[in-house]
């Protein structure tokens, strides 16, 4: 079982983002729906060059979930269960690795979704795609967005989700909310930063933090 070598949580801080909180009027679907369907000229964060040259990647999607509610439009997450091989515990997006079948990254996102939470593709509404994310267990990740609308049943896999939980977009897209923290890699390898964003008893950090940074970058732009 791949075990993380430090708890996240116990890390320091070593610098809050700067760029400040994004305008709530590029909060609302409509606008979503605009910004997805002409995208600006932006630059995600950059990945680390050893993840790019990693040998076997395997392909995945996950829905980037945002639930049309009545206060504002609020991020639907997942806690992983703590006996998983990868990512075990931690915070995640509904989604998975590809299969054959699988005609698009979508359609991954999608069927992951059914599968984990129970979300009816039904209440979905793609509006676009984030650049790919390589995480550092060796998945090539595709983020698709999709607005939620309620009201819907979801189901857990208890076998793979703890529990399912919403945070306000506004505080996700919040720079003030995003950390930045490193450790050391073993047998002196280097060191590694990713951020981190926590929220009330949740530690949202890594690759979901990741690719909350991009939604960011790509709606602040």
């Amino acid at each position: 079982m791949a075990k993380i070598p430090f708890d996240p949580e116990q890390l320091p801080v070593d610098s809050v983002a700067t760029e400040g909180a994004l305008a709530p009027e590029r909060l609302v679907a409509a606008w979503l729906r605009a910004r997805f369907a002409d995208p600006p000229a932006w630059q995600p964060e950059a990945l680390e060059e050893a993840l790019l040259r990693r040998p076997n990647i395997t392909a995945a999607s996950v829905l980037i979930p945002l639930v049309l509610r009545p206060e504002g439009l609020s991020m639907l997450l997942t806690q992983r269960t703590a006996h998983l091989t990868d990512h075990a515990g931690q915070i995640s997006f509904p989604g998975g690795r590809a299969e054959d079948y699988d005609a698009s990254p979508v359609e991954t996102a999608l069927r992951e979704t059914a599968e984990e939470i129970g979300l009816d593709r039904r209440h979905i509404e793609i509006i676009g795609m984030l650049p790919d994310y390589v995480t550092g267990t060796g998945y090539r990740v595709t983020p698709v967005v999709g607005l939620i609308t309620p009201p819907f049943a979801l189901t857990p896999d208890a076998n793979e989700v703890a529990e399912i939980f919403e945070v306000p977009l506004a505080f996700l897209m919040d720079a003030g909310n995003h950390r930045r923290l490193s450790f050391d890699l073993p047998e002196g390898v280097g060191r590694r930063s990713f951020y981190a964003m926590p929220y009330e008893r949740f530690f949202i950090w890594g690759a979901t933090a990741g690719m909350l940074r991009n939604l960011f970058h790509f709606l602040r732009a």
